[in-house]
């Protein structure tokens, strides 16, 4: 049984966590801080640490790259280590610490969509495939060599959320499938491929509204790829809505204004119009389109 740590925060990094304590021994885990949340701003644990502490493992929640430093001091020598979306960069002692270094599933086929958000990124873009890669981390930003990788087709109606849930079981199958095969030497990382690169640039806030002077296809891949969080936003009668789904639809609307026909929804673009499927109207919870559009008092208006 293989000493494991693992680094890694948000919900995605869930499944890794739970399949290898079932396999490994946990000597620490590694997760960010505790962060302010909600009106109330209390501080809420990231879904790591509670599925460490439910488990008994130790861990830990350094500020800064010193503390990990000693974090990994006290509680090593580590045979591996492995990151799933822990949240930082981590410096070339972190990298060297365990005896094998640090692996990484990363959530697309690199080099494709290397960087901070791969799965908003494949979806804004269309493509029809993605993937979970595991490689050996190093100094580059995502640029390791890789012990192996498996695609993933992108059903049409997919959004980030769910792309990423079923990523991270498929990352935490491959984890717990590549790990001892890479201890024993069996497997050996190959350096990555210089053809197809990309970069999945930080989501940024003002990627969020939707342009009604877009194509629908591609405002229907902004709204898949922020969906549920961020969210893409669109200006309803000066109102700011999260718009969650959406689809294109062959129905007329004029450009610029929102319109219900039989219960739905639509929005007319510049060259098209898509349905609002599901949408959160400011201060509410969200909800299907039929069931906001049911709610207004006028059946129109206007966009932006």
């Amino acid at each position: 049984m293989a000493r494991v740590v693992f680094l890694g925060t948000p919900e995605a990094a869930v499944p890794a966590l739970r399949a290898l304590s079932r396999h490994h021994e946990i000597p620490l885990v590694v997760t960010q801080p505790d962060r302010a949340q909600g009106r109330s701003k209390r501080p809420v644990a990231p879904p790591v640490k509670r599925l460490a502490h439910a488990k008994g493992l130790p861990v830990a929640q350094p500020e800064d790259r010193s503390e990990l430093a000693k974090e990994f001091d006290d509680h090593g020598p580590f045979d591996v280590g492995v990151v799933v979306a822990y949240g930082r960069i981590l410096r070339p002692e972190i990298l060297e610490a365990p005896d094998r270094g640090l692996l990484n599933a990363h959530f697309s086929l690199l080099p494709r969509w290397r960087g901070a958000a791969p799965v908003a990124r494949a979806l804004m873009a269309g493509d029809a495939m993605t993937g979970v890669t595991i490689m050996k981390l190093d100094e580059g930003l995502d640029t390791g060599p890789i012990l192996t990788a498996q695609a993933v087709d992108i059903p049409p109606d997919v959004d980030a959320g769910q792309l990423t849930e079923t990523l991270a079981n498929v990352g935490a199958r491959l984890l717990v499938d590549t790990i001892p095969s890479y201890l024993d030497g069996t497997l050996q990382p190959v350096p990555q491929s210089g053809d197809g690169v990309s970069y999945a640039e930080k989501l940024e806030k003002h990627e969020r509204p939707i342009d009604t002077a877009a194509e629908p296809e591609s405002v229907v891949a902004q709204i898949r790829g922020l969906a549920p969080s961020p969210s893409a936003t669109l200006d309803i009668d000066g109102e700011i809505h999260k718009v969650l789904a959406a689809r294109v639809v062959d129905t007329p609307a004029r450009p610029g204004e929102w319109v219900v026909i039989d219960g739905r929804p639509l929005v007319g673009l510049a060259s098209g119009t898509i349905e609002l499927l599901r949408l959160q109207p400011p201060g509410r919870t969200p909800q299907a389109g039929s069931e906001w559009a049911n709610g207004r008092h006028r059946a129109g208006g206007l966009v932006g």
